[in-house]
């Protein structure tokens, strides 16, 4: 593939963009375009210098009325790391990366400095919840695109959500203060092939969310992935349950995945930690 951000965007969507010819190599947005996760590693070791000046761009993404709310916890405990990663037997890759990080949504450092100036924290409801959670989300875009930039490659956790309480307490997370996302990081063993996406109608609506050609999208998309990326036949979720299909997709697949309730008890490990979602 020629390393044109036209070309990265065809691979992803499918479709071609008129991008500008001015855009067309620049570094910033193909690093962006060509996102990829990996969940292999090399055996080097990631400098704590480089992870610091990476962490310190992450930190630099928005943040809702400058209110700062997010927070990481640099898991350098092999033991800890290992224990989490024992949490999460489907991704044993996550014991082998180097980094592990767990970024979280902070909404105890703003209710402290209320204390701090005596004046009371007036927003105890789900709101605060969510823009803690927001601004957490941008730091790791932020985290992604930086490690990127560097060589290092990354892959997102949302696992350790499943496991909230126990990883909760290993990190000593205080009230107020509760994991959004885990993060492996590290040299990467092997490039990865691009992953597809539904088609950029799907995403971008105009004035007004239109989803009338879904069945179409649904479709092209089954079968355009299932011919750069197909997964694995043999690995059809609970065929016991759904049966098993003579074409599976994308679509199948992620029906079924989410046909298996999870993270049930996640809503009660916020109100634990003292959050209101009224």
């Amino acid at each position: 593939m020629s390393d044109t951000l036209s070309n990265f965007i065809q691979a992803r969507f499918g479709e071609s963009v008129d991008v500008p010819e001015r855009l067309e190599r620049n570094v910033e947005l193909i690093g962006l375009a060509a996102h990829r996760s990996h969940r292999a590693f090399t055996g080097e070791t990631v400098s704590p210098a480089l992870l610091r000046t990476l962490l310190a761009i992450a930190f630099s993404a928005p943040a809702k009325s400058d209110l700062q709310q997010s927070c990481v916890v640099q898991v350098n405990d092999r033991t800890v790391h290992e224990r989490i990663a024992g949490l999460i037997p489907s991704m044993p890759w996550i014991a082998d990366a180097p980094v592990l990080l767990v970024f979280c949504g902070d909404n105890r450092r703003i209710r402290r400095v209320c204390e701090l100036r005596g004046t009371p924290f007036a927003n105890d409801h789900l709101d605060s919840f969510l823009n803690a959670a927001v601004d957490t989300g941008l730091v790791v875009a932020g985290f992604i695109r930086a490690a990127q930039a560097t060589g290092l490659g990354c892959c997102p956790l949302s696992a350790v959500r499943n496991h909230a309480a126990e990883i909760g307490e290993m990190l000593g997370l205080p009230d107020h203060v509760f994991p959004v996302v885990g993060m492996v990081a590290g040299y990467p063993a092997k490039e990865r092939r691009i992953t597809p996406r539904l088609p950029l109608d799907a995403f971008v609506h105009a004035d007004r969310y239109d989803d009338g050609a879904f069945e179409a999208w649904i479709e092209s998309y089954d079968a355009r992935r299932h011919a750069t990326l197909p997964l694995n036949p043999d690995r059809q979720r609970d065929p016991g349950r759904f049966g098993r299909a003579d074409f599976y997709g994308w679509s199948e697949d992620k029906a079924r995945q989410v046909a298996v309730s999870e993270r049930e008890d996640f809503g009660a490990f916020v109100r634990s930690k003292g959050f209101r979602l009224d």
